[in-house]
């Protein structure tokens, strides 16, 4: 079990007391109550820890109002998958803010660039020809809120993966580092080397011991990885506007929002609860599943703000009891942190 000290140090940027005043009661900084709060959110969060075994779950939580953080694993690094391309599309709208890119502009990708893995009819179901060009805002919905694969390598020829880790890292994010391309985590799966490709008549003895050394490649590789702590982080600066500018905060939160995988935490929120989340999911072997997760700002009408990040680890829970244990896990926060 690890908890953070996020909301003290934050506290200290002018822009962040002035965008979470209305949220702030007299007695956010007196301690008692973020007390009584951070251990009504560690009992849920250290239930679950327990429910997702043997899987590992890692849990970071912050509320907003009143300071209470819980956290399981904390500290530990895990697998991001999907979940990265928040903070690319964040490191994207950077260079948007900056002047040097446009959301107009166009990125070309070609045929072999086309990835399989979305959340909708993707890039390349509507694919035509041997390349297409699409706009910056074009990748950005697709990559976030359709989280299409194809879409999340084009804007990483925008802006490279040590990029994104650099603007991070300038912003005070520590833990979360960007490393390869969704086509580089997909060669690791599958237990091939870079720009390797399979055995030609390869039997499916040898594929299956193939892809055993992928899977276990994957949950040793440190790259794409991030703590719960960082993803917090980064959705706390995110939503305090410390990493963009207020109109560009405002699309990216936007595109979180409209995601189309709402089985996870969003289905447990409470009725009206505005949840602006990024959610990702590995592949399987051997009926485990390497990596499934969500991290999200949830908003309630009256102001309350939680921020939560989750990561499953090798779990061999069928994708409905992962569901289940996502959902009910938001639930059972929801009632800790807004009674």
């Amino acid at each position: 079990m690890s908890r953070s000290p996020w909301f003290r140090p934050l506290l200290g940027s002018a822009l962040a007391l002035a965008l979470l005043a209305p949220f702030l009661p007299a007695s956010a900084t007196d301690g008692a109550p973020a007390v009584a709060d951070a251990a009504a959110l560690q009992r849920v969060v250290d239930a679950y820890a327990a429910r997702a075994r043997p899987g590992t779950l890692g849990v970071a939580v912050l509320d907003l109002k009143t300071g209470a953080t819980a956290g399981v694993n904390a500290d530990k690094p895990f697998p991001m998958m999907s979940v990265f391309k928040a903070p690319v599309a964040a490191a994207v709208l950077s260079r948007v803010d900056a002047g040097t890119l446009s959301l107009d502009q166009r990125v070309t990708i070609h045929r072999s660039d086309v990835l399989s893995g979305s959340a909708v009819p993707s890039i390349g179901a509507r694919f035509r020809g041997e390349q297409m060009s699409f706009t910056v805002e074009q990748l950005l919905k697709a990559a976030v809120s359709e989280s299409d694969n194809t879409a999340v390598d084009a804007l990483l020829k925008v802006v490279r993966p040590d990029e994104v880790t650099a603007f991070l890292h300038a912003h005070g994010i520590d833990g979360l580092r960007v490393d390869q391309d969704e086509a580089g985590v997909a060669q690791v799966m599958r237990g091939l080397g870079q720009g390797g490709s399979a055995p030609a008549h390869e039997s499916e003895q040898a594929q299956d011991q193939r892809f055993a050394r992928g899977y276990q490649a994957f949950l040793d590789d440190p790259r794409n990885r991030s703590t719960p702590d960082a993803a917090v982080m980064f959705l706390r600066k995110l939503g305090g506007g410390e990493l963009l500018s207020p109109a560009s905060t405002q699309h990216l939160l936007g595109l979180m929002a409209a995601q189309t995988i709402p089985n996870r935490l969003r289905a447990g929120l409470p009725q009206g609860v505005r949840f602006a989340d990024k959610t990702g999911t590995s592949g399987a072997f051997n009926g485990r599943t390497a990596a499934y997760n969500d991290i999200g700002i949830a908003t309630w009408p009256d102001g309350r703000v939680l921020i939560v990040a989750a990561f499953l680890l090798d779990s061999p829970a069928t994708p409905q009891a992962r569901d289940a244990l996502f959902a009910t896990f938001a639930r059972d926060l929801a009632a800790a942190a807004h009674p």
